[in-house]
C-alpha cells in the first residue's frame, strides 16, 4: 500500500462537459409510393443500391414528380427513372473507392461524363438508352439543385445546363396529316356532333313526357328515358330484375336508351377529334378540361385554360378561341360538351367535362383510375367514316392520331403566319415549336422555297449597278465592265432602244430561253438587266415609270408591290437616276409631262399590270 496521501476526487459538471461526437450516420430503408393516372398505387424500393446517401437524394426528386399530381403520370415512366437511378449507382460503386459514402457534393462533371461514355461503349450505335439514362438523371439532379444549392460547385452547375455531351437521340418529328385528310376528319367529326346533340336533346325531350315506369309500366320510351334521367343509366343490375331483360330489349336495348341521355366512348371520339382539329389543344389536356375551363369571355373570344403536367414550371396554359353559338366556334363546341355531359357530372361527382355510360354506370373517362381505352373506338371511328380508305404521304391508308392532328393544327397555323414564330408558337417556347412543329416533312417545299427565293435576292441585291453614259459617251456609274466603241454608238444612236434603256445585244440577253433567242423579260427587266444601258434620251421614259410606279403603291399592298417593282424601284432610285444631273432630270420631267411622245407608257407594259 502506497505511503503517499490521496488527491480529492471531482467530476466535471454537465456545463463543463466536452460536446458528444457526432453519431454514426444511419441509412434507413430508401422507398417511395405513387398513385398513377391509372388509379393504381405502386411501391418503390431502392433499399438493396449502393451508394445509399446518393441514392436517397435520387429518390426523393423523383418520388416528387411520380404519381398523377406530378409530372411522371404513367407508372412506365417513373419504372424507367428507377432503372436510370440503378445504372447510375452501379456505375458509381466501380468507379468510386468510397461509395458508401458518396454524396450530392461528390457528383462532378468528369463522373457524368464518363459514365455517358460507358453508356456508349456498352450499348449499340443507335440505341436510345444512353441518351434517355444520362438525361433522366440529370433532371434529378436540377430537380436537388433547386433544394440543394450549395451541394454542386460551379462546374457541375455549368454541367447542368445541357443533358448529354456525346450521347445522341435522333428522332423524327410526327409529321403533319395532309390537309385533304385533316378536312375531312374535321368534317366528318363535325357531322358526328351534330348528330350526337340532336340524340340527346331529343331524348331529354322524351324524358320530360314518360312517366314513372314503376307505375305506367316499361312499356313506353318515355317512361324509360324519365327513370334514366332521375335515377342514372341503367346497369347490367337493372337485367337481373324479373322480364326486365325482354322489356328493355323491346325498347332497343340497354346501351341505346342510355345513349339517349348519356354520351358514350365513341362520342368522345367525335367530339376530341373536332377539338383538337379547331384548337391543337395537347391531346392529354383537352382529356382533362373541366366545366369551368372557359374564362375571361370578351369580345367575341375566351380562353380555355388547362394544366399540362409534363410542362415544369409552366404547367398552367390558356389558349384564346373563337366564342359563338355554333360548332365552329371552338368555344361553342366547349359549351355544348359542357352541356350534354352535366347529368353525367351529377352522377359522378367529377368536375372533369368528359364521361360516358357504361354497363356499371356512368364513368369518369379520363379521370384518376380510369383506363380508357381509346384505340379501339378510334380504328371504329375512322373505318365509319372511311378515313381508314383516304392515303398518308407515303401512300399508305391513313390511321388517326390525335398527335397527328395536332401537328397538322400547327403546320395550317405556321403556313398562314408565313412562319413568323411569335404567331406560330403559341404554347411553346420557339425553341420547341421550330424543332416539333416547324422542322417537319410538311414543311419541306415552303422552307425549299424560302431558300431559293433568299439565294435569288441575294443574287439580285449583287447585280452589277447600272450602267449610265453622258450625252458624249462618258461612264456616269461605278460599273468596271468596259463597253466597246460600237456599243457606245448604239446606246447613243437609239438603235437598240427597248422603250426603257439601250440594249448591248437584244438577241443575246442572259435571260433568254435558249442563246440567240429575242429577250423574254418584261418590259421593265431592263433595270434588272447588265446588258441595258441608260442615256439621257431615256429618261422620260424613266420618270414616267417612276411616277407609275409610285401609283402602284397606292393600288397594291406592300407585298404585292414589293414583288412586282421593289428591285426596279431600287435601281432606279439609287443606281440610275442620281447619276444625271437635276437640270437633265428637270428637262426630262417636262418632256415625260407631255401626252404624247417616246416616253409614253407603252401597251404592253399596261396590259402587263392590269
Amino acid at each position: 500500500m502506497s505511503a503517499r496521501r490521496g488527491r480529492k476526487v471531482r467530476f466535471p459538471s454537465p456545463e463543463e462537459l466536452p460536446a458528444p461526437p457526432d453519431p454514426v450516420a444511419e441509412i434507413g430503408p430508401i422507398a417511395f409510393s405513387a398513385r398513377f393516372d391509372d388509379g393504381i398505387e405502386r411501391h418503390y424500393d431502392l433499399s438493396h443500391l449502393p451508394c445509399p446517401r446518393l441514392v436517397r437524394h435520387l429518390a426523393k426528386a423523383l418520388a416528387g414528380i411520380a404519381g398523377s399530381e406530378g409530372k411522371q403520370g404513367h407508372f412506365m415512366t417513373t419504372a424507367h427513372s428507377v432503372r436510370y437511378i440503378e445504372r447510375f449507382a452501379a456505375f458509381i460503386v466501380r468507379v468510386e473507392e468510397n461509395a458508401e459514402s458518396f454524396d450530392l457534393e461528390d457528383v462532378t462533371p468528369e463522373l457524368m461524363e464518363a459514365f455517358e461514355r460507358k453508356l456508349i461503349a456498352d450499348h449499340p450505335e443507335k440505341s436510345r438508352v444512353p441518351y434517355q439514362t444520362v438525361v433522366g438523371i440529370m433532371q434529378l439532379l436540377r430537380l436537388l439543385r433547386d433544394d440543394h444549392p450549395d451541394a454542386f460547385d460551379a462546374d457541375m452547375q455549368a454541367r447542368m445546363g445541357f443533358s448529354t455531351l456525346k450521347a445522341s437521340h435522333e428522332t423524327r418529328p410526327v409529321d403533319a396529316y395532309p390537309f385533304d385528310v385533316f378536312e375531312a376528319m374535321e368534317a366528318a367529326a363535325l357531322d358526328d356532333v351534330r348528330a350526337i346533340r340532336d340524340r340527346l336533346l331529343e331524348g331529354e325531350r322524351l324524358a320530360e313526357q314518360g312517366e314513372d315506369p314503376a307505375v305506367a309500366g316499361w312499356d313506353r320510351v318515355e317512361n324509360a328515358l324519365w327513370y334514366i334521367a332521375r335515377h342514372g343509366p341503367l346497369t347490367s343490375d337493372d337485367l337481373e330484375l324479373p322480364g326486365m331483360h325482354r322489356r328493355l330489349k323491346v325498347l332497343g336495348g340497354m346501351k341505346w336508351l342510355n345513349s339517349r341521355l348519356f354520351l358514350t366512348m365513341p362520342d368522345l371520339v367525335s367530339f376530341l377529334v373536332l377539338l383538337t382539329c379547331q384548337t391543337g389543344i395537347e391531346p392529354e389536356c383537352g382529356r382533362r378540361l373541366t366545366a369551368d375551363c372557359l374564362v375571361n369571355p370578351a369580345r367575341g373570344y375566351v380562353s380555355i385554360s388547362y394544366v399540362k403536367k409534363r410542362s415544369h414550371g409552366w404547367s398552367h396554359r390558356s389558349i384564346r378561341v373563337s366564342d359563338g353559338g355554333a360548332l365552329h366556334h371552338p368555344a361553342g363546341l366547349l359549351r355544348l360538351a359542357i352541356r350534354l355531359t352535366a347529368r353525367g357530372r351529377q352522377v359522378t361527382g367529377s368536375d372533369l367535362i368528359w364521361n360516358h355510360a357504361v354497363n356499371d354506370g356512368v364513368k369518369v373517362t379520363f379521370g384518376p383510375g380510369s383506363k380508357a381505352a381509346m384505340a379501339n373506338p378510334m380504328e371504329v371511328w375512322a373505318a365509319r367514316h372511311r378515313i381508314d380508305r383516304l392515303k398518308d404521304k407515303d401512300g399508305t391508308p391513313v390511321r388517326l392520331y390525335f398527335k397527328r392532328l395536332r401537328k397538322t393544327y400547327k403546320s395550317r397555323r405556321y403556313l398562314e403566319s408565313a412562319g413568323l414564330l411569335d404567331d406560330f408558337a403559341q404554347g411553346h417556347s420557339k425553341r420547341v415549336a421550330v424543332r416539333h412543329y416547324a422542322d417537319i416533312e410538311a414543311h419541306r417545299e415552303l422552307h425549299e422555297d424560302a431558300v431559293e427565293n433568299g439565294l435569288l435576292e441575294a443574287l439580285q441585291t449583287a447585280l452589277e449597278p447600272p450602267t449610265v453614259l453622258s450625252e458624249d459617251g462618258q461612264r456616269l456609274d461605278d460599273g468596271e465592265d468596259e463597253l466597246t466603241p460600237s456599243e457606245v454608238t448604239q446606246a447613243l444612236s437609239g438603235e437598240n432602244d427597248v422603250w426603257l434603256a439601250s440594249c448591248k445585244d437584244f438577241f443575246n440577253s442572259p435571260t433568254a430561253l435558249k442563246k440567240g433567242s429575242a429577250c423574254p423579260t418584261a418590259v421593265w427587266g431592263c433595270l434588272e438587266c447588265p446588258n441595258a444601258v441608260y442615256t439621257t434620251r431615256h429618261l422620260p421614259s424613266l420618270l414616267s415609270f417612276t411616277a407609275f410606279v409610285d401609283r402602284q403603291r397606292d393600288e397594291m399592298s406592300g407585298a404585292e408591290w414589293k414583288a412586282r417593282y421593289g428591285l426596279a424601284w431600287e435601281r432606279l432610285s439609287s443606281g440610275v437616276l442620281p447619276k444625271f444631273t437635276a437640270e437633265q432630270r428637270a428637262t426630262a420631267r417636262a418632256i415625260a409631262e407631255s401626252a404624247e411622245g417616246p416616253h409614253a407608257l407603252p401597251v404592253r407594259l399596261l396590259e402587263a399590270t392590269i
